[in-house]
């Protein structure tokens, strides 16, 4: 009898993309992995196999049971919590060697996807790289480019903590039950851009979020209604050399980063 998803998950029964899923990871000797959600392990025995330590975040309580069963205790570590409440800095502290950053891999809920990726951003000096399974549509907007139609909010923000890359996409055949839609295999590197690019964190993202706050607008009607002066809007655009009829989703980290940096001189 196949076994329901529980919040949300569809459990990968394709062995050989699990291996293609750890491989994207690069070498793991010597380093310790983050899994997000293993669920039956079909990730975590890959992981077993080639890593020097395997931390295993499994929110669900039969789930986290069978993995303590399963796998030996020396290499793969069971944290049985919600990984929005996961401290990485702290495991980091507890497990990892001294300099080494963690690498992350996991299946993620569709439902949380978007909280997980903010989690991973603001834990991104505790990170190394990411190899993660999210629904189609949403590792299109994460990885788009500018001009493209999937580029918007989640692009920018994913993109401003380090390049994100498509690597493969999987049927709802690979998973047990399968799911209504395709799911994607994306790759995201930990580099984030703020102090390369001349912005404040907190306050350029929240500047993006106004940006973007109706795509259907023109970029400087969104900066207005964010209460931007029509001049102040023109004058920093023509500094930032942006089209004054310019959208959002045509601009580029670095021109979103120019504009930032015009409004507030």
């Amino acid at each position: 009898m196949p076994r329901k998803p529980k919040l949300g998950q569809n459990f990968l029964n394709d062995a050989q993309a699990g291996e293609r899923i750890v491989a994207a990871l690069g070498d793991l000797s010597g380093r310790t992995v983050v899994e997000i959600g293993p669920g039956g392990g079909a990730i975590t025995g890959v992981l077993a196999a080639r890593a020097a330590q395997v931390i295993a975040v499994e929110l669900d309580r039969v789930h986290a049971s069978n993995l303590r069963e399963q796998f030996p205790a020396d290499r793969v570590t069971v944290v049985e919590q919600d990984v929005l409440n996961f401290d990485f800095a702290q495991a980091l502290t507890n497990f990892a060697a001294e300099g080494e950053r963690f690498s992350i891999v996991g299946n993620l809920p569709y439902y949380i996807t978007s909280p997980i990726l903010l989690k991973l951003a603001s834990s991104h000096d505790s990170l190394d790289l990411a190899v993660l399974m999210v629904q189609r549509e949403v590792a299109d907007r994460v990885t788009a480019r500018p001009g493209s139609r999937d580029y918007g909010l989640l692009s920018v923000t994913v993109q401003m903590f380090g390049p994100a890359e498509p690597l493969f996409t999987l049927p709802p055949d690979a998973f047990s039950p399968p799911p209504e839609v395709h799911s994607t295999v994306f790759r995201w590197r930990f580099a984030p851009r703020f102090a390369e690019l001349g912005v404040e964190e907190a306050g350029f993202l929240g500047f993006v979020r106004q940006a973007f706050a109706q795509k259907r607008k023109t970029l400087a009607n969104n900066l207005r209604a964010a209460g931007v002066t029509p001049s102040a809007a023109a004058v920093a655009m023509s500094r930032a050399s942006i089209d004054p009829q310019a959208r959002a989703e045509a601009l580029s980290l670095e021109s979103f980063a120019a504009l930032w940096r015009a409004l507030h001189r």
